[in-house]
């Protein structure tokens, strides 16, 4: 929790207007929650805070890589990520948890904490299949895992045409 402490915005001394904030976001970030799917990250995460007599402004920008593995070569590589999110803040009486998209702060609150925000952008970025970009033409690529996938699958095509059991159990659905 020590290292998340850097992802706090103070807001209460600053002027109306547009305010710049960057954060690095490395692997001492992601240690920090439990179930994290990253592990080892290199981000620059950039924030306008843009500051109105009612409420605030968050624009996030989030750039870097991330350390993954290839679903389809098993490689490890880095996945680029580009982040732009906005998040709204407004000042109310107290906090209200009926609507998620909108943070309410309070007279008591002096300083924003964008780390689970980050958090929850970055792991939404992530493609649900990560694939080396071109199969067989990047440096990540595992090409003997990809020969012996293709073998598996040539070997497995094979047997689908010679084993006559399957024919008979197709034609059961066509009954």
């Amino acid at each position: 929790m020590k290292s998340l402490r850097n992802f706090s915005i103070p807001f209460t001394g600053l002027k109306l207007g547009k305010h710049g904030f960057e954060f690095e976001v490395t692997d001492a970030f992601f240690d920090e929650f439990e179930y994290s799917l990253v592990k080892k990250a290199n981000l620059k995460c950039q924030v306008e805070l843009e500051k109105q007599e009612t409420m605030i402004i968050l624009n996030f920008r989030i750039t870097g890589t991330i350390d993954t593995n290839c679903d389809r070569c098993l490689a490890p590589y880095p996945q680029y990520v580009d982040v732009r999110e906005q998040q709204v803040a407004k000042f109310g009486e107290e906090a209200i948890d009926e609507d998620e998209e909108i943070i309410i702060l309070t007279k008591n609150d002096h300083e924003i904490d964008i780390s689970k925000l980050i958090y929850e952008y970055i792991n939404v970025a992530l493609p649900l299949i990560t694939v080396c970009i071109d199969e067989g033409n990047t440096p990540y690529c595992d090409k003997e895992m990809l020969e012996s996938l293709n073998k598996l699958t040539a070997s497995t095509e094979q047997n689908e045409q010679v084993d006559p059991r399957w024919e008979a159990l197709k034609n059961l659905n066509k009954k």
